[in-house]
């Protein structure tokens, strides 16, 4: 095993492990323990970077039916790149943060046109590529190329910082700085996709983030913060503001058995799916006034609200939402491409074929439920 520690900064050596045998115990208990994932010993960089792109921000159990279904439509970058948007948007939907499809059609473009439809190796290389940052450039190298880099995900974050029994915010630029160079003074060199991956699964099976269990983890006897007494102190964080809570509305204009919806602008949130026009709320508005100026602005249509037909709540990175959708009548003026890319009348049971964001959803399937 390759390490770095005698000649390692003073700063990093005080309170942390002696260079001791816990990267052998954490991957011997990885061979016998590790989960099985569908991207997991395929060797295929690809798999693994549509993987790590589906899993920011989102749970394996979440990603695992879509990545299936992703790779048998799209096996191959080529695939990707020679997709239509519409399509790409479709096989996300329900995953959120739809930024991240946009991102992976356009790098799979760019890796066919500049990287002769080969994913690079190396992180600087990978960081050109729409959508990719440290983390998940290193994640790749690492597991797909097995070039010695860690991949400081929110599970490696909180082992690193209870093994060493670190007080910096792992969040912060210098607490990932330290965690950074204490976890690769450890890396076996060349063994940089069974350790990452061994960290991520002791993180997200035994190294939880409120109910650790110690008594099973491989590598507990070197844990600092489990000797001290203090693995539930650890990771220390700053609070989190509160999230901002807002209301908004959704007009559902129906004629001749059909419904008017609109193709959101890209480079927007929940850019290229469709919804159902209407927006937020101003202070001391009412609801129905709020809908009336909203379509008016959206489409340059006067409507009447009729019926309420339900509220719809949905938690975005950095806000709330309660979403309150009206049945509506168009009174005056044609439909207009103001704040939209595409506008579209569709029968109710052709909604599913159009990709939409979690709320627009619901209210189509509200809608067809009722026919």
């Amino acid at each position: 095993m390759h390490l770095n520690y005698i000649h390692s900064p003073a700063w990093l050596r005080e309170g942390t492990i002696a260079p001791m045998s816990w990267t052998d115990d954490l991957l011997a208990w990885y061979q016998v323990q590790q989960r099985e994932l569908p991207w997991r010993n395929l060797h295929d960089p690809y798999a693994i970077w549509i993987s790590e792109v589906m899993l920011q921000q989102t749970r394996v159990e979440t990603v695992i039916p879509y990545f299936e279904r992703w790779m048998r439509s799209f096996p191959d970058v080529q695939s990707l790149a020679h997709a239509d948007r519409e399509s790409i948007l479709a096989h996300w939907e329900g995953l959120g943060y739809y930024h991240r499809a946009h991102h992976l059609h356009e790098s799979a473009q760019m890796i066919v046109e500049e990287f002769s439809g080969q994913i690079p190796s190396d992180i600087e290389s990978l960081k050109t590529l729409p959508g990719i940052g440290d983390y998940t450039a290193a994640a790749i190298s690492a597991l797909a190329f097995d070039r010695d880099a860690l991949a400081l995900d929110g599970n490696l974050r909180r082992v690193l910082t209870r093994l060493f029994d670190r007080t910096e915010d792992p969040t912060t630029v210098q607490g990932e700085r330290v965690l950074r160079e204490l976890g690769m003074q450890y890396l076996p060199s060349g063994s940089a996709s069974q350790f990452n991956q061994a960290l991520m699964d002791l993180g997200a099976t035994i190294c939880t983030p409120r109910n650790p269990t110690c008594e099973r983890c491989p590598v507990s006897e070197h844990c600092l913060s489990y000797q001290r007494g203090v693995q539930l102190q650890r990771p220390v964080r700053k609070p989190r503001k509160p999230v901002p809570s807002l209301h908004a509305t959704a007009a559902v204009i129906q004629e001749d058995g059909a419904v008017l919806i609109g193709r959101r602008p890209e480079g927007k949130l929940l850019g290229g799916l469709w919804e159902f026009p209407g927006g937020k709320q101003e202070s001391n508005e009412r609801l129905e006034d709020c809908l009336k100026r909203e379509v008016m602005e959206e489409l340059g249509v006067e409507i009447e609200v009729d019926t309420k037909i339900g509220s719809f709540e949905h938690t975005y990175s950095h806000f709330e939402v309660s979403v309150h959708a009206f049945t509506c009548k168009r009174l005056s003026g044609e439909p207009q491409l103001y704040d939209h890319t595409a506008l579209e009348w569709v029968p109710l049971e052709k909604l599913p074929e159009y990709p939409m964001g979690k709320v627009d959803r619901m209210i189509a399937d509200l809608l067809r439920e009722a026919l």
